[in-house]
């Protein structure tokens, strides 16, 4: 059903299962404020349906589910199928990283007497957002005897929460006068920790208070920040936004609502016949680099390992199983803003309400850095879309010139396999509080559920 608003024939019990999936939505958001965490959800909920990891299984048959966790980090989930691999796999890839802070290697320090935290931003933010909302942390530190240290602070409700400043406006006349971009500096993202000194402390006593704190409580010194990642996001839950309660307000929808509904989709389904995959990676945000993002090894290792799980040990039949997949790169896309829709061109881009959206091309300006899905493959979509009632739309990031961005179909299609982005619509992208509809985001669930099972 394409471009249809999902409740112009939704029933009550359509409805009342739109509200019931986004509640179990927002949990998992709540939960999942890093990559990490969300590899835990995953991996928790994977099990509870079934999923063993895989390097328990010596030998894979139809039915099979099983898992692989990455560096704790990223993770893919399989369901074997009827055909063989080789005959090419239905695959849903969502990203789990989302822009934030994180604390610099060196990070903690006294200034006027306050502890502050160092950070550097992670991904697109307009740093601006990120002043003056509660901030909470999460995230691991590594000892050198092999012990990981979590680390949680501001979630729970008798947690303090953390935050970076801003200058009253009394005082904002220099900097009022600045551009948006540098109203707020990178090296000012720097989140205050604490204010209360020591007793018998002669310098930084602020500071030494913290390490106290930090030694008491996970037993770990200064140096030891060095070998720790931990991630400043905005704190609290997700929560309903609208007086109709229609909407879903959260940090991290980008991409965790594309995450969550594929990972759903996967675990609900029926046995497939083509075997199933969800794709959980990280460091989509800054180019999906490095040994978790999309560009690794990772994904390739897993289904040579399938392969060699199956009878099919060699290199040839990866790349016939991977030349014959289907690829939807679940990821989410901007929604026309009614306060600012100047942006948007009104017929080419997505609204609210409207379903899942697929996204022939992303990149910017002259299509820089898309994958552009064939027209073959994107007729085959819309037939299995229709066959099983699901409401869908046509989306481009923006109008042209506007800007633009990326996806991980771009590497997914190197392996010569169909890949075309569809995801959930959101507004104000990349902010501390996203939002979407959660129409769109059952209905993306559909849509992820139907692309598995359907034929091609």
């Amino acid at each position: 059903m394409y471009n249809r608003n999902v409740y112009q024939d939704a029933t009550k019990d359509k409805i009342a299962k739109i509200t019931d999936f986004c509640e179990d939505y927002k949990a998992f958001l709540s939960k999942g404020k890093t990559e990490r965490m969300c590899v835990n959800e995953i991996v928790k909920e994977a099990e509870k349906a079934g999923f063993v990891p895989a390097e328990s299984k010596k030998t894979l048959a139809a039915g099979d589910k099983v898992y692989f966790v990455n560096k704790r980090k990223n993770v893919v989930l399989y369901r074997i199928g009827t055909r063989p691999l080789t005959d090419g796999l239905r695959i849903l890839g969502a990203h789990l990283d989302s822009p934030r802070m994180d604390l610099k290697q060196n990070p903690l320090y006294e200034k006027e007497e306050f502890a502050l935290w160092d950070t550097h931003y992670y991904g697109g933010i307009k740093k601006y957002q990120y002043v003056t909302v509660p901030l909470a942390a999460h995230g691991v530190i590594c000892l050198k005897d092999g012990k990981t240290v979590e680390v949680h602070v501001g979630e729970d409700p008798t947690d303090p929460v953390l935050g970076i400043t801003d200058l009253l406006i009394h005082l904002s006349g220099e900097m009022m006068q600045k551009k948006a971009d540098k109203v707020i500096e990178g090296e000012k993202l720097d989140v205050i920790v604490g204010s209360m000194p020591l007793d018998g402390e002669e310098k930084d006593e602020v500071k030494a208070n913290i390490l106290r704190l930090f030694r008491e409580r996970y037993g770990v010194e200064a140096e030891d920040f060095v070998s720790a990642e931990i991630e400043i996001v905005p704190a609290g839950p997700a929560r309903d936004f609208g007086l109709d309660r229609s909407m879903v307000a959260s940090y991290g929808q980008d991409d965790r609502v594309c995450a969550y509904t594929s990972l759903r989709a996967l675990l609900d389904g029926e046995a497939p016949e083509y075997a199933s995959c969800a794709l959980f990676v990280d460091k989509e945000e800054i180019g999906s680099v490095g040994a978790t993002g999309a560009q690794s090894l990772f994904f390739e290792n897993t289904l040579l390992e399938l392969l060699a799980k199956t009878g099919a040990d060699d290199v040839l039949s990866q790349r016939r199983a991977l030349e014959r997949s289907y690829m939807l790169s679940s990821d989410v896309n901007a929604a026309i803003d009614p306060i600012y829709s100047g942006a948007s061109d009104k017929g080419n881009c997505a609204k609210f309400n409207h379903g899942i959206v697929f996204e022939k091309y992303t990149g910017a300006r002259g299509k820089s850095g898309a994958s552009d899905a064939n027209p073959e493959y994107i007729a085959k979509i819309r037939r299995v879309m229709d066959e099983a009632g699901v409401c869908f739309q046509t989306g481009e990031l923006g109008a042209v010139d506007q800007g633009g961005g990326g996806t991980i179909a771009f590497i997914s299609a190197r392996y010569n396999m169909e890949v075309i982005d569809a995801g959930v619509p959101v507004l104000n992208m990349h902010s501390p509080m996203e939002i979407t509809a959660k129409a769109d985001v059952y209905e993306t669930y559909l849509a992820y559920a139907a692309f598995l099972q359907g034929k091609m």
